[in-house]
Parts: C-alpha cells; sequence; structure tokens
C-alpha cells in the first residue's frame, strides 16, 4: 500500500506527464494556426469585380487598372486591391446643397446679383489616376466648375440667365469644365452641368423677371398665332390669285378669238363688198339702221314710181348667195332704168 501511494506522488512521473500533455497541446495549437493562416491566406488570394466596378492591383507600389468584372486572383499581402465606381456620379453647386446662399449668389455682366443652383454629374475613366493623380478628384472638379461657372455667369446678362440664355450657358460651361479637366488629368470625366434653378436675390425682383417672362410667352403665343394666320391666308390668297389669273387668260383668249372672228368678217365682207360696192353699202344701212331704230317702217319707193312697205328688216339680212341674187337683180333693174 505505501509503495503505490509513493508511486503515484511521484515528482518525476508527474512531470513527465505534464510535458507529454504540454507537447499534444503545441501540436493542437501549431496545426489551428496552420488551418488558419491557410483559410486567411485563402481568402486575401481573391476578388470580385461587379459591372459597375473596376479595379487598381497595386504590386510593390505599382499600380495596374483591371477592368475585366468577374473573379480574379492576387498574392495576398504582397498585392493589394482598391475597387472604384465607374458609374455616373453627381453633386449640386449652390445653396440647395450646402444651405449656404454665398455658393449660389453670382454677378451678372450687367451688374445684377442672382442665386444660380448647378447639377454635375461625372463618372471615373481612370481609376488609377483618380487614386493616385490627386488626393480628392471630386473637390478638384467642384472647385473647377464653381469657377467656370462664375467666369461663365458674369458674361451673360441677367435677363438670358433667368430665361432664353440657359442653355447657350450650360454648353458654355460645360466646356470651359472639360477643357480644364483635360489639363489637370486627374482621371475623372464630366457627363453633363444643368441649371436646377436661376432665381434673383429678392421678391420684388423676382416678381418683375415673372412679369417679363410672361410677356415674353405671351409675344412668342402672338407670334406663333400670327405665323399660323399667314400659312392659312397665303394659300386662299395664292388660290385667288391663280384663279384672277386664269379668268384673265381666259378672257384674254376670248377677245382674242372674238376679234380674230371680227376680221374675219370683215375681209368676207370686204370680198363681198369688192364685188358689188353698192349692194354692200346699201345692206351695210339697214343693218346699221335695224340696230338703231328697231321699231323704224321701211318704205321703199321703185323707179316706176310704185311704194312697197317692208316689215320687219330682217328681210335684208341674207346670205351671200341671196346677196348674189339680189345684187343680179339689182343691176338688172339699173339697166332696165337706164333703158327708159
Amino acid at each position: 500500500m505505501f509503495g503505490t501511494k509513493k508511486t503515484e506522488n511521484d515528482p518525476a512521473r508527474n512531470m513527465a506527464k505534464a510535458k507529454k500533455g504540454s507537447g499534444k497541446g503545441k501540436h493542437i495549437a501549431a496545426v489551428v494556426i496552420v488551418i488558419a493562416a491557410v483559410l486567411i491566406l485563402a481568402g486575401q488570394s481573391y476578388y470580385t469585380i461587379k459591372e459597375e466596378e473596376q479595379a487598381v492591383v497595386c504590386t510593390f507600389g505599382s499600380p495596374k487598372a483591371v477592368t475585366t468584372p468577374g473573379l480574379h486572383f492576387k498574392i495576398p499581402f504582397i498585392q493589394t486591391v482598391t475597387k472604384v465606381n465607374t458609374t455616373i456620379q453627381g453633386f449640386s453647386i449652390g445653396y440647395h446643397s450646402t444651405g449656404e446662399e454665398a455658393d449660389a449668389l453670382m454677378i451678372t455682366s450687367d451688374y445684377n446679383f442672382i442665386f444660380v443652383d448647378f447639377y454635375a454629374e461625372y463618372r471615373v475613366t481612370d481609376p488609377v489616376r483618380a487614386l493616385y493623380a490627386s488626393e480628392d478628384p471630386e473637390l478638384i472638379l467642384r472647385n473647377i466648375a464653381q469657377n467656370c461657372i462664375r467666369t461663365t455667369i458674369g458674361s451673360y446678362t441677367v435677363d438670358s440667365v433667368l430665361t432664353t440664355g440657359k442653355n447657350e450657358i450650360q454648353s458654355n460651361i460645360k466646356q470651359l469644365i472639360l477643357d480644364k479637366l483635360e489639363e489637370y488629368d486627374i482621371g475623372i470625366q464630366l457627363v453633363n452641368i444643368t441649371i436646377q434653378d436661376a432665381t434673383p436675390p429678392t421678391t420684388e425682383v423676382e416678381n418683375a423677371f415673372k412679369e417679363v417672362e410672361t410677356a415674353k410667352q405671351g409675344k412668342e403665343t402672338a407670334l406663333n398665332n400670327a405665323n399660323k394666320y399667314r400659312n392659312e391666308q397665303i394659300p386662299n390668297a395664292e388660290a385667288q390669285a391663280d384663279k384672277i389669273l386664269q379668268d384673265a387668260e381666259a378672257e384674254k383668249q376670248e377677245r382674242i378669238n372674238e376679234a380674230n372672228g371680227q376680221v374675219a368678217r370683215f375681209n368676207s365682207m370686204y370680198q363681198e363688198y369688192v364685188k358689188y360696192p353698192d349692194v354692200t353699202k346699201k345692206r351695210m344701212f339697214y343693218e346699221a339702221m335695224e340696230e338703231v331704230l328697231p321699231e323704224i317702217k321701211v318704205v321703199i319707193q321703185g323707179g316706176d314710181g310704185t311704194t312697197s312697205t317692208v316689215l320687219p328688216l330682217d328681210s335684208f339680212v341674207t346670205n351671200d348667195s341671196s346677196i348674189d341674187a339680189a345684187s343680179a337683180d339689182a343691176e338688172a333693174e339699173d339697166a332696165s332704168a337706164d333703158e327708159e
């Protein structure tokens, strides 16, 4: 019994057992550490790029852009990856965004003060330049935009800024910003800049400009109505003018035809006159008398002293064949009278 107790309380044996247990614990801890290191290395060896992103992989201080979306691999603890959003982003310039009127208060070329609020849209075109060319590219863009806005607004009148010149102003500001961004080359590009709001500094002035704008709109409406009326009336007037010209041309042709007929009639009468001058003269006299005195009663006295009443006078209007017969009879009568 004493021997067994002595064996169990032996310090050397207990120390050996402790060393054996400690060795097993260290082995397990080492395995856990190795597994954890492997997991960490595995987790740090890949990255994913979304459709709207680009990545910049830096290897020993040398950056390189990765633009292809999907799964990519890297060397853990040696290569670092920074993802950059390449979608269109924007910010406001003016009191609507900051709450301070000083950012929006500007002076025009005619020395009027005005509040103008802009909204700028941009996107990253070069992720490496966007990360390393400047500390804050958006702040640089904001400062450039404010400078270009104030320069451009200062060259326009307050009326242009509030009413008709907004599109031209936006275009000029955009071009100035693009030129400066190209010069600075900070990896971002302006997509668009628009005027959100433009108001005078006081309510009275704002109301006055609204009245002016209303008057201009009334003017435009009146001009549009006048142009519409003109476009409606011009075709009608042209149609009437064409009708008048056609009627005049028809009347002209009618008179020409009538004149040609009268000439032909006169030539025909002249030919008959050449053949029988006396008969033609008498016929023309009778026709003229018929027209002048349609109700006249004609009494003819013959060479033998007899008289005869002829009514109506139409009997004296004959055709060419009857004229020949009448002229023959008249010559015969004249011949008999000469013989007597």
